[in-house]
């Protein structure tokens, strides 16, 4: 499966250029653009499961630096900032992964 059986190819692009430069990326403006806080919890599960590059049933910190290219793969790779920011907003546990309902909770909200 892939995003774009989720969501539009015009929104998915018009969420990656918002955040082209580096320390750009705001994880909740980037679900808004792209349409996934509009999804059902159904697809923003699924949208997870292809987030989750290891199957693990968690996002790592090193999957979440390759985030936008799994959007598209040309785009860029997250700074080491937005990543600490992007998993900080969504582990709610702290336990340095996110889960998919820390995941579904941050897209929803």
């Amino acid at each position: 499966m892939s995003l774009s059986s989720i969501l539009s190819a015009d929104a998915i692009d018009s969420a990656l250029k918002d955040c082209q430069a580096p320390d750009s990326f705001c994880p909740k403006k980037f679900f808004q653009l792209c349409g996934l806080n509009k999804k059902s919890p159904q697809d923003v599960k699924k949208v997870f499961g292809i987030l989750d590059n290891d199957a693990s049933g968690f996002v790592e910190e090193e999957e979440l630096k390759f985030f936008l290219q799994r959007f598209s793969p040309g785009a860029r790779v997250l700074t080491d900032k937005e990543t600490k920011g992007f998993m900080c907003a969504c582990d709610d546990d702290s336990d340095g992964k996110i889960g998919a309902d820390e995941f579904q909770a941050m897209v929803l909200s």
